[in-house]
């Protein structure tokens, strides 16, 4: 790892600094994990209630600051304040939601002889790295905080750099409730991360970014045998049939393609409209993109806005139209406005790779079978939406399409406690819903007989 360097966050409103930070040395890395490792030996023997307390109590301490976490969000990355006081509230929520299900993970009994006792019991893995994005700060983080403290292991948890303040704010108000130890913070890069996946007292690394990353941190943990999960990037698709209502399509992809300005891990990233009704969805999405210009924040730096209109100039150079937005907002702040491209083809970075910004590429095409082909080719499988009026179409479109959430007609949406596993260069692993307990724990056998007689 470099020397000790500092992080200065801008505020993508203003280009002002709103916060600075050190890079965690790898010595500092050490210790941390070694405190976790240390913490481990005597928390694993806290009764599964009392860990529960804990988060529970924790919960109600981030509740009681919802609004200053909320106001920190959006001076580092920019999410409108209502946005993020919602992302903080879902927070709170699933802290309290793993505080109620830790203490009823259980294991099984098994039908062995009479003369002996067989279980199958759930036991922590040991110490957990989370490391955390900064589009949803407190939501993502206290999903794998609480699912990993709840079943009794302790935690090293490294914000992203993009909002280090958000981050260790929040850490800190779930730490003033565990001894010392249980969950360690690290501010820091890249190279932080790198050093968590490698180090061999970590046994399960827990990342929600790209792909990139999400990829170096499943090799590192390949090689030494410790577990990834893994929630990368994503390319989802909307598909919109004909036979619907074009506006309400239009609002459907709107909401999912300029959401908190694009920046959602499942954001609509790329659509296909049958070609019956795509005049008149086009014009409807551009409608909408102009109401959506007064709602939407900044993105969540200059270097992210730069990566953003690449792909738009990228998508330009290769034939697709701009209808609207396409050009970087003018003065200060890394705004840049939703954005509606027509004329679209695979080959556009568009259409292939993340985007993670308010645009919304479209592709014309023949019938619901082409759009369907189309959309499975792709080598992401993180989401993806279809809207149809036709029943046989939804089915054969939750079948065929190689995500791991699937959504009919609402872009957004779901019941609680869903859990699904992102395939292919999204990532691999339950990141959420009950499912998570069971990544964040390891199974042990127990046969358990009379000794013989002497």
């Amino acid at each position: 790892m470099p020397e000790t360097t500092e992080i200065t966050v801008l505020d993508p409103r203003t280009g002002e600094p709103v916060s600075r930070v050190p890079v965690a040395s790898e010595e500092q890395c050490r210790r941390a994990v070694e405190r976790a490792s240390g913490a481990a030996i005597d928390w694993v023997r806290v009764s599964p209630g009392e860990r529960a307390a804990r988060v529970k109590e924790a919960a109600a301490s981030v509740e009681a600051v919802a609004k200053e976490l909320a106001e920190l969000i959006e001076r580092e990355t920019g999410k409108p304040v209502d946005d993020a006081l919602g992302g903080v509230q879902a927070g709170v929520d699933t802290l309290r939601q793993y505080a109620e299900l830790g203490p009823l993970h259980r294991g099984r009994s098994l039908q062995g002889n009479w003369d002996a006792t067989d279980l199958m019991i759930a036991e922590p893995r040991g110490v957990v790295a989370v490391l955390t994005p900064w589009n949803d700060p407190v939501a993502v983080a206290a999903g794998l905080l609480g699912a990993a403290l709840v079943t009794g292991n302790t935690v090293v948890h490294k914000p992203s750099e993009r909002c280090p303040a958000t981050g260790r704010r929040f850490a800190e108000l779930i730490a003033a409730h565990l001894p010392d130890g249980v969950l360690e913070i690290l501010d820091g890069d890249g190279t932080v991360g790198a050093y968590l996946a490698a180090a061999d007292d970590v046994a399960v690394v827990a990342h929600v970014g790209s792909t990139a990353t999400g990829r170096e941190i499943a090799k590192t943990c390949a090689a030494r045998g410790a577990k990834a999960i893994l929630e990368n990037g994503g390319n989802d698709a909307l598909i919109v049939d004909a036979g619907v209502d074009p506006r309400w399509a239009a609002e459907q992809a709107a909401t999912g393609a300029f959401a908190n300005s694009g920046q959602i891990c499942v954001s609509v990233e790329r659509i296909y409209v049958v070609e019956t009704i795509a005049s008149q969805f086009i014009e409807a999405l551009v409608e909408q993109a102009g109401v959506w210009a007064d709602r939407i924040g900044p993105l969540v730096d200059e270097a992210h806005r730069e990566l953003v209109h690449r792909h738009v100039a990228d998508a330009v150079e290769k034939g697709a139209t701009v209808l609207t937005g396409g050009e970087p907002g003018q003065g200060a702040g890394s705004f840049y406005p939703p954005t509606v491209l027509t004329d679209c083809d695979p080959n556009m970075l568009v259409f292939n790779e993340e985007t993670f910004g308010p645009i919304a590429p479209v592709r014309v095409v023949a019938d619901f079978p082409t759009a369907l082909a189309e959309a499975a080719h792709d080598r992401y499988g993180l989401a993806a939406t279809v809207l149809t009026p036709d029943m046989g179409h939804a089915q054969t479109a939750w079948r065929a399409l190689p995500a791991g959430t699937v959504k009919i007609n609402e872009v957004f949406g779901g019941a609680p406690g869903g859990a699904s596993e992102p395939r292919k260069d999204s990532g691999s692993g339950f990141g959420f819903g009950p499912e998570l307990l069971d990544e964040m724990t390891s199974v042990k056998v127990v046969h358990w007989t009379a000794p013989a007689p002497g």
